[in-house]
């Protein structure tokens, strides 16, 4: 007969095991690392054919790494910038493709000037598209009109400070569309951004390629985009409130999202 001690460790061991005295192994909690593998499926369906969905999952990690504060950002915020990364095929980090910006504990996807321009030409009816900025001392001089036009010859000594960016966007059916911003309309632009003050925001690290971007970015209603654009949109400094599965699986992913606005605060 087993004395009173054996029984406490019987009793214990069926708590806390299989009643052979092993403890069962408890299941570790999903790491964000860990629910970006298991969408892999998702990220390769929603990807375009240019980009690899695990390179995609490779950037996003190293992205991760390298800014450790995106790992107090809500889930389902970091997944949905990932799942915009690849609908609308733009790669994260330091190429300028897009951003991944922590705000509060959220994640802002913010798409930057090369990957503007990049979005711009999938329509295949641009042969070129640029934007450049206008410094104070350089020639520069443009009218609109019947016949639009544009004269820049940047000053290759002092140049001075900004004072205005404008677009160019030639069509290869031989026309073309200009768009002149000023560094007051781009400022309004900046101030409306919800993580403009923050020090990860790219309006702090790359200012000039971020009022590029701008520029470019308000002449899409004037330009032929690609179908895939029109309908993903362009979800440019936005946060996403949740990734939605299909009943048929992670095959189409919805997204709902916000644009991020800067809220004043009550006096």
């Amino acid at each position: 007969m087993k004395n009173e001690t054996d029984v406490k460790k019987a009793l214990k061991a069926k708590a806390n095991g299989n009643g052979n005295g092993q403890v069962a192994k408890k299941d570790k909690p999903q790491t964000i690392f860990d629910l970006i593998k298991q969408m892999t499926p998702a990220i390769q369906k929603a990807l375009p054919s240019h980009l690899a969905p695990d390179r995609l999952a490779r950037i996003v990690t190293t992205e991760i790494r390298r800014n450790p504060k995106l790992l107090n950002c809500k889930k389902e915020s970091l997944l949905g910038a990932l799942m915009l990364s690849a609908q609308l095929g733009l790669e994260p980090g330091p190429l300028g493709h897009c951003y991944y910006v922590p705000y509060k504990d959220e994640c802002q996807f913010i798409i930057g000037y090369k990957g503007m321009i990049d979005l711009a030409r999938r329509s295949g009816q641009i042969s070129s598209i640029y934007a450049e900025v206008v410094c104070e001392n350089d020639e520069f001089d443009y009218e609109l009109g019947l016949n639009p036009n544009l004269f820049h010859r940047p000053n290759l000594k002092d140049r001075g400070a900004p004072i205005a960016y404008y677009g160019v966007a030639k069509f290869k059916d031989g026309g073309y569309f200009i768009n002149v911003m000023s560094k007051e309309e781009i400022e309004k632009r900046r101030k409306r951004s919800a993580t403009a003050s923050s020090s990860f925001s790219p309006w702090n690290t790359d200012y000039d390629e971020m009022a590029k971007k701008t520029v470019i970015r308000s002449m899409f209603k004037y330009l032929p985009v690609s179908p895939e654009i029109m309908e993903y949109g362009v979800p440019d400094e936005a946060v996403v409130k949740k990734v939605k599965e299909t009943p048929e699986g992670t095959s189409n992913v919805e997204m709902d999202f916000i644009e991020a606005e800067v809220v004043e605060e009550k006096k």
